[in-house]
């Protein structure tokens, strides 16, 4: 029997048998492709190959790409076959070789490296492809019985982008693995016909309005499933079943103390606990972070799934660090960025199952809470709505709130549940868009493909005789521009920076004899091509016109000095806080710097302190700062810190501030620390989980902060007449009198309060039997109001009180019912008829309840009403 390891290392070595370069899994984060929000097939990061947009470095490639696919989250566990995490197995070919060879070595795979039975196996095609059809039968002796006909076998990674016909490998697993009905056949929807492997024919590219156009060259990508292909070459039951997933499952099974198969419903939850805490571990080692929206509310998402479902094993204390650690085991061997990134990933997984814990409590009382209204009510089923309710908003499965329930006796109305979870789901298709990319014209594409890389030249000079290589203008190319266009320019060589790594590009322009252009902005396209946008301020500028390229020279050096900045501010924070810290964004600008970066806490003040002390430190020793290119496994061999989760090239540039500073960095830099001049860091907060954010400023622009600090402290001292060596025990002296004269005003809204509460104690009526006492009062704030009530609950004893206070405009509202539950009269349901008079509403507990009104002019009508509203709510 293979383990799944072997499995992965056959196919790729039969590959590289066949002339192609085995390449190791692309990140989860596709590459220039924001299209697609995670890397969902093999093919992903070949696209820009497939479509010809860059030129392949080789002509074959095979790989184990790592795949996440969330369309089919709610049926994992639940089925053989579905996982978000899994690897895809493939072989690629970019415009070398097609079907004639694709095919016969996929079956020489299956049949003499895996040696599965031939009668075994099973072929689909695209009923239009009988070039495939013909050439299983011709190139691989397989029967033309065994070729079915599949309308679905058209294949593509997203809804646009290449694609093409296909052709499937079936397995026949057995009778006993069918669902035992006579005409169970290749196509039914039981478990006995496994599909393998997929090859697709990639010749077509298809675009937004679904039209197929020829790609440039006739490519192959195929993908066969490691998980599924195990299951079948180890006898397993399912893909769960494997040595892929068994030691996770056995991990899960120990902490919850249940036996796997002890159970169906159980088995499920394992099983969903092991998938989804495999795809979160992949995830975070490609840089990957839990977050509101994207990619990081996927992972999030996919995350809290695994702790509910572990809490239906019982298992309510952290766990995912223990089953992380059973995957990097068996997985870091092939994937070494789990060990690597050990100390990222744990400290995610720790945090985000620490904050979930929190919000399945909250989840649990609102549950209780409903469980008490219920049972008032004399009911015992709860409303598919409130359920669905706890399920997305505190993310409680219905399976855990109907075990919750019936520990009350109670159930769940699971028809409209459903139906609200597919009214959900229906908005969300409704809503949901692909990420798309920015357009451009096919006539932009090939130009840029045609010209290539542009050489760079911003590192050393900041003016350049250049060309105008090709001019567009609304994606279409022109000769010429004029006065007022706004163009698309290639340049033959630049020595502006296009917008890359956190840096923003320069400002400048370019001169010809008779014309100038103002730069807009410049970006780097996935052929190495630089855009430059251009407004023409002056003349007409001609395709092939000599021109002057100038970069703004005060701009760029304000920018050098806070990129060297970001540096040396992520050598203090490491310094300061651990090793654990790593960039996780940043922005470079002529003003400022803002860094992101990795830590569990806000910084103490003084911690901040000594990050800009070591920061100012490295500034004042004027270290050299140098730049060299290297490649990728020198400049980690020489200790140099790369962003989390970026893809490198086989050659890096790796930039040095004396020994202080070492990082792979494309952007421009200042020649000496010293240049830097004073930095200042203006802001330290946090912007997500385990995530933390400083804002700081560097040279003339930290001298115009401190200016205006200085600036804001005068004024201060003229305002309250002081000295500034003065001014901060001036404030304490002044805030010693606002406490003094806040606790005196305290004091009198106390008597005024309790004169109020004599006069108004003569308002009482009677409401068939029940004191009310319906109320406007003077009330500066709701503490206020609530003080109020209390002293007149002191005194009534027993009654309703309804107190309303006009504060600028709207409405505070306050009811008491004392004693609870007297005469069935709830103050929640009392305040909500009064509020709603004043455009308001609110709620709270059977015997004290708050609410706030937008219309102080229906304060006195609401009033009117109370006695009524009361009425009607007696028992």
């Amino acid at each position: 029997m293979y383990t799944g390891n072997q499995l992965r290392d056959m196919f790729l070595n039969f590959f590289a048998s066949k002339g192609h370069r085995i390449l190791p899994s692309a990140s989860l984060i596709p590459k220039d492709d924001p299209t697609l929000l995670l890397t969902v097939a093999g093919m992903v990061p070949f696209k820009p190959y497939f479509m010809r947009k860059v030129e392949p470095p080789f002509p074959r490639a095979t790989t184990s790409q790592k795949c996440v696919r969330t369309p089919d989250l709610e049926v994992v566990g639940k089925t053989a076959r579905h996982h978000t995490f899994f690897e895809m197995l493939g072989n690629f070919s970019f415009g070398d070789y097609f079907k004639a060879e694709a095919i016969p070595w996929a079956w020489e795979f299956v049949t003499e490296v895996l040696k599965l039975p031939i009668d075994q196996l099973w072929i689909t095609v695209h009923p239009e492809d009988e070039e495939a059809k013909n050439l299983w039968i011709e190139k691989t002796g397989v029967s033309p019985e065994r070729i079915k006909y599949d309308p679905e076998n058209l294949w593509a990674a997203g809804p646009v982008g290449p694609c093409g016909y296909c052709s499937e490998i079936y397995v026949d697993l057995g009778e006993s693995r069918g669902c035992g009905k006579p005409d169970c056949a290749l196509g039914c929807d039981c478990d006995r016909f496994l599909e393998i492997w997929n090859l697709v024919f990639m010749q077509y590219n298809r675009d937004e309005s679904g039209l197929l156009t020829p790609l440039p060259k006739q490519n192959i990508d195929t993908g066969m499933g490691l998980e599924r292909i195990a299951s079948v070459m180890q006898g397993a039951a399912s893909n769960f079943d494997t040595d892929l997933f068994l030691p996770i499952i056995n991990k899960v099974s120990e902490l919850s103390g249940i036996p796997y198969h002890d159970s169906p419903k159980n088995d499920v939850a394992m099983k969903v606990v092991a998938d989804h805490t495999r795809a979160v571990s992949f995830m975070l080692s490609d840089g990957i972070r839990p977050g509101s929206e994207g990619r990081g509310y996927v992972l999030r998402r996919i995350l809290r799934r695994a702790i509910r479902y572990a809490r239906l094993l019982g298992i309510d204390k952290p766990f995912l660090e223990q089953i992380f650690l059973i995957i990097q085991r068996d997985y870091s061997h092939h994937y070494p960025e789990l060990k690597e990134n050990e100390n990222f990933i744990l400290n995610h997984l720790r945090l985000e199952e620490k904050n979930f814990q929190a919000t399945l409590e909250q989840g649990t009382q609102i549950l209780q809470d409903k469980v008490k209204t219920l049972q008032e009510a004399g009911e015992t089923m709860l409303s598919g709505a409130d359920a669905f309710y706890l399920y997305e908003t505190y993310g409680f499965p219905v399976e855990l709130t109907e075990e919750m329930l019936i520990e009350q006796g109670m159930s769940v109305d699971m028809e409209t549940f459903n139906a609200a979870a597919e009214e959900h789901r229906r908005l969300a298709k409704e809503q949901s868009q692909q990420m798309k990319a920015v357009q451009e014209s096919a006539a932009i594409s090939e130009k840029a493909k045609a010209l290539g890389t542009t050489p760079f030249l911003g590192y050393h000079e900041l003016a350049a005789h250049t060309r105008v290589e090709a001019l567009f203008r609304d994606g279409e190319e022109v000769k010429d521009a004029a006065e007022g266009d706004e163009v698309l320019i290639f340049l033959r060589e630049s020595p502006f920076y296009a917008e890359s790594g956190g840096q923003i590009s320069d400002s400048g322009l370019i001169r010809s004899l008779r014309a100038e252009a103002k730069l807009i902005e410049v970006k780097k396209g996935v052929t190495g091509t630089v855009y430059h946008r251009f407004l023409l301020t002056q003349g007409v500028l001609h395709t092939g016109d000599e021109v002057e390229a100038l970069v703004d020279e005060h701009l760029r050096l304000a920018t050098a000095r806070h990129h060297s900045a970001t540096h040396l501010l992520q050598s203090a924070l490491r310094a300061v806080l651990g090793e654990h810290v790593q960039q996780a964004g940043s922005l470079v600008t002529p003003d400022r710097l803002r860094f992101d970066f990795t830590h569990f806490s806000a910084l103490t003040s003084a911690e901040l302190q000594r990050v800009e002390d070591l920061l100012n430190k490295a500034v004042l020793a004027n270290m050299p700062v140098a730049a060299e290119e290297m490649s990728l496994d020198a400049a980690k061999a020489s200790g140099a810190t790369a962003l989390f989760g970026e893809k490198y090239g086989d050659t890096v540039r790796v930039v040095s501030m004396g020994d202080y500073s070492l990082e792979l960095c494309g952007g421009t830099h200042i020649h000496a620390t010293g240049d830097i001049g004073l930095v200042k860091i203006i802001s330290e907060s946090g912007i997500g989980a385990g995530l933390r954010r400083i804002e700081a400023v560097a040279g003339a622009e930290a001298l115009k902060y401190m200016r205006s600090l200085n600036d804001q402290i005068l004024d201060a001292a003229q305002l309250l007449k002081a000295q500034p060596s003065d001014l901060l025990k001036r404030i304490q002296g002044l805030l010693v009198q606002v406490k003094d004269l806040e606790k005196e005003v305290q004091q009198l809204n106390a008597k005024v309060a309790k004169s109020e509460v004599e006069s108004l104690l003569q308002q009482v009526k009677d409401v068939e039997g029940v004191p009310v006492l319906a109320a406007k009062v003077s009330a500066q704030d709701m503490d206020t109001l609530r003080n109020t009530a209390d002293l007149l609950k002191d005194k009534m004893k027993d009654g309703v009180l309804v107190l309303g206070a006009a504060v600028e405009g709207k409405v505070n509202w306050v009811t008491v019912v004392t004693p609870v539950g007297l005469r069935g009269l709830h103050a929640g349901q009392i305040i909500k008829e009064v509020a709603k008079i004043t455009g308001g509403g609110g709620g709270g507990r059977p015997d004290m309840a708050q609410a706030g009104g937008k219309d102080a002019a229906k304060l006195g009508e609401a009033l009117d009403q109370v006695p009524g509203i009361i009425k009607s709510h007696i028992k």
